[in-house]
């Protein structure tokens, strides 16, 4: 599955001031503006201020003189337990010497060498240090460590430092230093956002910290508690990122965060905005990642369970009907609920939620100017056009099965007219990608059949063929009336139901077994009906 929204790195977010003050203020700090390049090109020629090139003699040195630093801060905090004075000074040096290790950052080809020096464990466990300036100075540490732009093309290293850590329990370590901290202070908050900068650094070079920290963590508890804030604030949106990049590809962390009421508390994110719009671009990236972290959820069916009965299918409808920001949102979130799952289905039906979808379907959807997305309108139709395939398929008989056909007989048949344009136009889309492949072949590029597909798939072949199979069931209606229409509308473009017959039939055989291979076997033999009934 991929969710709508790209993750973004945040190297500093707004919390609540202009910008985030650094977790320890220097003595040298400066304003970036206000220096002189002429004195820095004279530092730079100067001997006495050459730069000392960062090989592996220099992380010895360094090293060495951190674990110096560690042992006489301990010693002097034990021996002067009573008189925090006299330990002062040694946390002083302490902090010094992580701000020097930093320098690291700039040389990850020397990652491995860190690890091999066992320094990280003392890193690691400084963040239990009673001092909690000292376990932030590590946090800022390993942000810089595995920031982004420090990793790019050291991957290997990346691994090494990343394994290296998480093995000394960095995750558990992050996260309870992280719940003694307070973002109503400046320096905590900020804090704070490097904890959960580093987490998604450490996720992004090994995924499977993804699951790690939700299995070894309260991590997801704080998350939630973070979400459930009805003020918007810059933390809620980070923890709504966070919470969306640990959800997207672990089924473990989907069940996880459902069976701790997750479905109800991101559910509660949303409704804040049923009718309301957000009020800054902030605020917007925040609902969408509370939309995604739903969509995420209803993967597993026995969330998609907890969504029907938590009412989630009756407030996605009221947000639909305000047609505020969410709008699209909502559609997304309903596809989601009602695939392979017809309580949700039913739900839909019975509360009155088709007038909203058919309106969407007949291309009434409400354009914010917010909304700058290219393909906004577009992404929505195709949507549109999946949960009419899911109620179809999770509806095959009784009053709410007839309540769906009706719409497509109301008003002259205007749905089946909408259906065949929608037809037409991925038809003609899907045929212009193959014979662009086609050219691509005799131009000597070689692309296999699954390549060609995928590339069909992009245009639109799967939203062409989800409107295959809508005709399949209407056909299969037996319906005259709107046999007629569709019949007559075929001939009105030289096309005839042998054309339906081929996008259903490639539909059918390439229907994985995702599902299990009963799912497939059932899907297979729906399509082979509509095909015969053909």
């Amino acid at each position: 599955m991929e969710v709508s929204n790209q993750t973004r790195k945040r190297k500093a977010i707004d919390a609540g001031h202009s910008s985030p003050p650094p977790a320890y203020r220097g003595s040298d700090a400066y304003e970036a503006s206000s220096v002189d390049l002429s004195l820095l090109e004279a530092l730079e020629k100067s001997s006495h201020h050459a730069v000392e090139a960062l090989d592996l003699k220099t992380l010895k040195k360094l090293v060495l003189s951190f674990e110096r630093r560690l042992r006489d801060n301990i010693a002097a905090r034990l021996k002067y337990v009573e008189n925090p004075e006299k330990f002062a000074d040694s946390e002083v040096d302490l902090h010094d010497d992580l701000q020097k290790l930093k320098v690291l950052a700039g040389a990850p080809e020397l990652y491995p060498d860190l690890v091999a020096s066992n320094s990280v464990p003392s890193i690691v466990n400084l963040l239990s240090h009673d001092n909690s300036d000292i376990a932030n100075d590590v946090v800022q540490l390993l942000q810089d460590l595995t920031d982004e732009d420090a990793l790019e093309d050291n991957d290997e290293p990346a691994r090494v430092l990343v394994d290296a850590l998480v093995e000394n329990n960095v995750l558990e370590l992050l996260v309870q230093n992280m719940n003694r901290l307070s973002e109503a202070d400046p320096d905590e908050a900020t804090a704070i956002y490097a904890t959960l900068t580093v987490i998604e650094n450490l996720v992004e070079v090994k995924p499977a910290v993804a699951e790690l920290a939700c299995e070894r963590t309260k991590l997801l508890r704080w998350l939630l508690t973070k979400i459930k804030v009805r003020e918007f604030e810059g933390i809620k949106q980070y923890a709504s990122e966070i919470l969306a990049i640990l959800l997207q590809n672990s089924s473990a962390n989907q069940k996880r965060l459902g069976q701790m009421n997750g479905v109800d508390a991101v559910l509660e994110g949303v409704a804040m905005y049923k009718s309301k719009d957000p009020k800054t671009p902030d605020e917007e990236e925040m609902l969408e990642n509370l939309f995604d972290c739903l969509c995420c959820l209803l993967m597993p069916l026995e969330n998609k369970e907890r969504f029907v009965n938590a009412e989630g299918v009756e407030l996605m409808i009221i947000i639909m009907k305000q047609k505020k920001y969410a709008y699209g949102s909502a559609i997304r979130a309903l596809d989601f609920a009602m695939t392979n799952y017809p309580p949700a289905c039913e739900r839909f039906v019975d509360v009155m939620g088709l007038k909203t979808a058919f309106a969407a379907f007949m291309g009434k959807i409400p354009l914010n100017k917010r909304i700058k997305r290219e393909r906004y309108k577009e992404e929505l139709e195709e949507r549109v056009i999946s949960l009419i395939a899911s109620l179809f398929a999770g509806i095959l008989r009784g009053s709410r099965r007839d309540r769906l056909l009706s719409k497509f007989v109301e008003n002259e048949f205007e749905k089946i007219d909408r259906l065949m344009e929608l037809y037409l136009r991925y038809s003609d889309r899907v045929r212009s990608e193959a014979e662009r492949l086609d050219q691509l072949e005799l131009d000597d590029l070689e692309l296999d059949e699954d390549e060609k597909y995928n590339r069909k798939l992009e245009s639109g072949l799967y939203s062409l063929q989800l409107v295959a199979v809508i005709l399949g069931h209407i056909w299969c209606s037996e319906h005259s009336g709107m046999r007629a229409r569709i019949e007559l509308l075929l001939k009105q473009q030289k096309l005839s139901k042998t054309d339906v017959k081929q996008i259903l039939q490639e539909y059918h055989d390439n229907i994985g077994d995702l599902d299990g291979p009963e799912e497939k076997e059932r899907g297979q033999a729906r399509i082979q009906l509509f095909i015969s009934a053909m």
